[in-house]
């Protein structure tokens, strides 16, 4: 299994990645960010988990009855596009791969295909 170093360090080179950071799913606490300096890591990572949170709370409100997972969520604002990523590891337990892409120098597919890839090894 790769590091979250080597993770991070791999997601920013998504082409036109910004920054990226690993949270913690259940305290909302960044476990390990790359970007610009400037960034509350801690302050984003809590509200990163709770859009998460939200998301899923209202999907399964709006499908009573179903199991509702989210995989991923690509949100796209006026400034860039952001993926989110859920995933359960056996050690740090639930995480939430962030990476915040620019909205011009990106491709929020291919961005998301490459995520799952590094998801996929962080998990194993």
């Amino acid at each position: 299994m790769p590091g979250i170093g080597s993770c991070l360090t791999e997601i920013m080179s998504i082409p036109g990645a910004l920054d990226a950071m690993l949270v913690d799913q259940t305290s909302g606490m960044a476990v390990a960010f790359s970007g610009p300096s400037g960034v509350d890591a801690d302050r984003a990572a809590a509200a990163l988990a709770e859009v998460l949170r939200a998301t899923a709370g209202g999907l399964a409100r709006s499908c009573p009855g179903d199991v509702v997972r989210v995989d991923d969520m690509i949100v796209t604002t006026d400034k860039g596009h952001h993926l989110l990523t859920p995933l359960e590891t056996a050690v740090e337990g639930p995480l939430v791969i962030y990476v915040r892409l620019d909205l011009e120098r990106s491709e929020p597919v291919s961005a998301r295909r490459l995520l799952r890839s590094i998801a996929g090894r962080l998990t194993t």
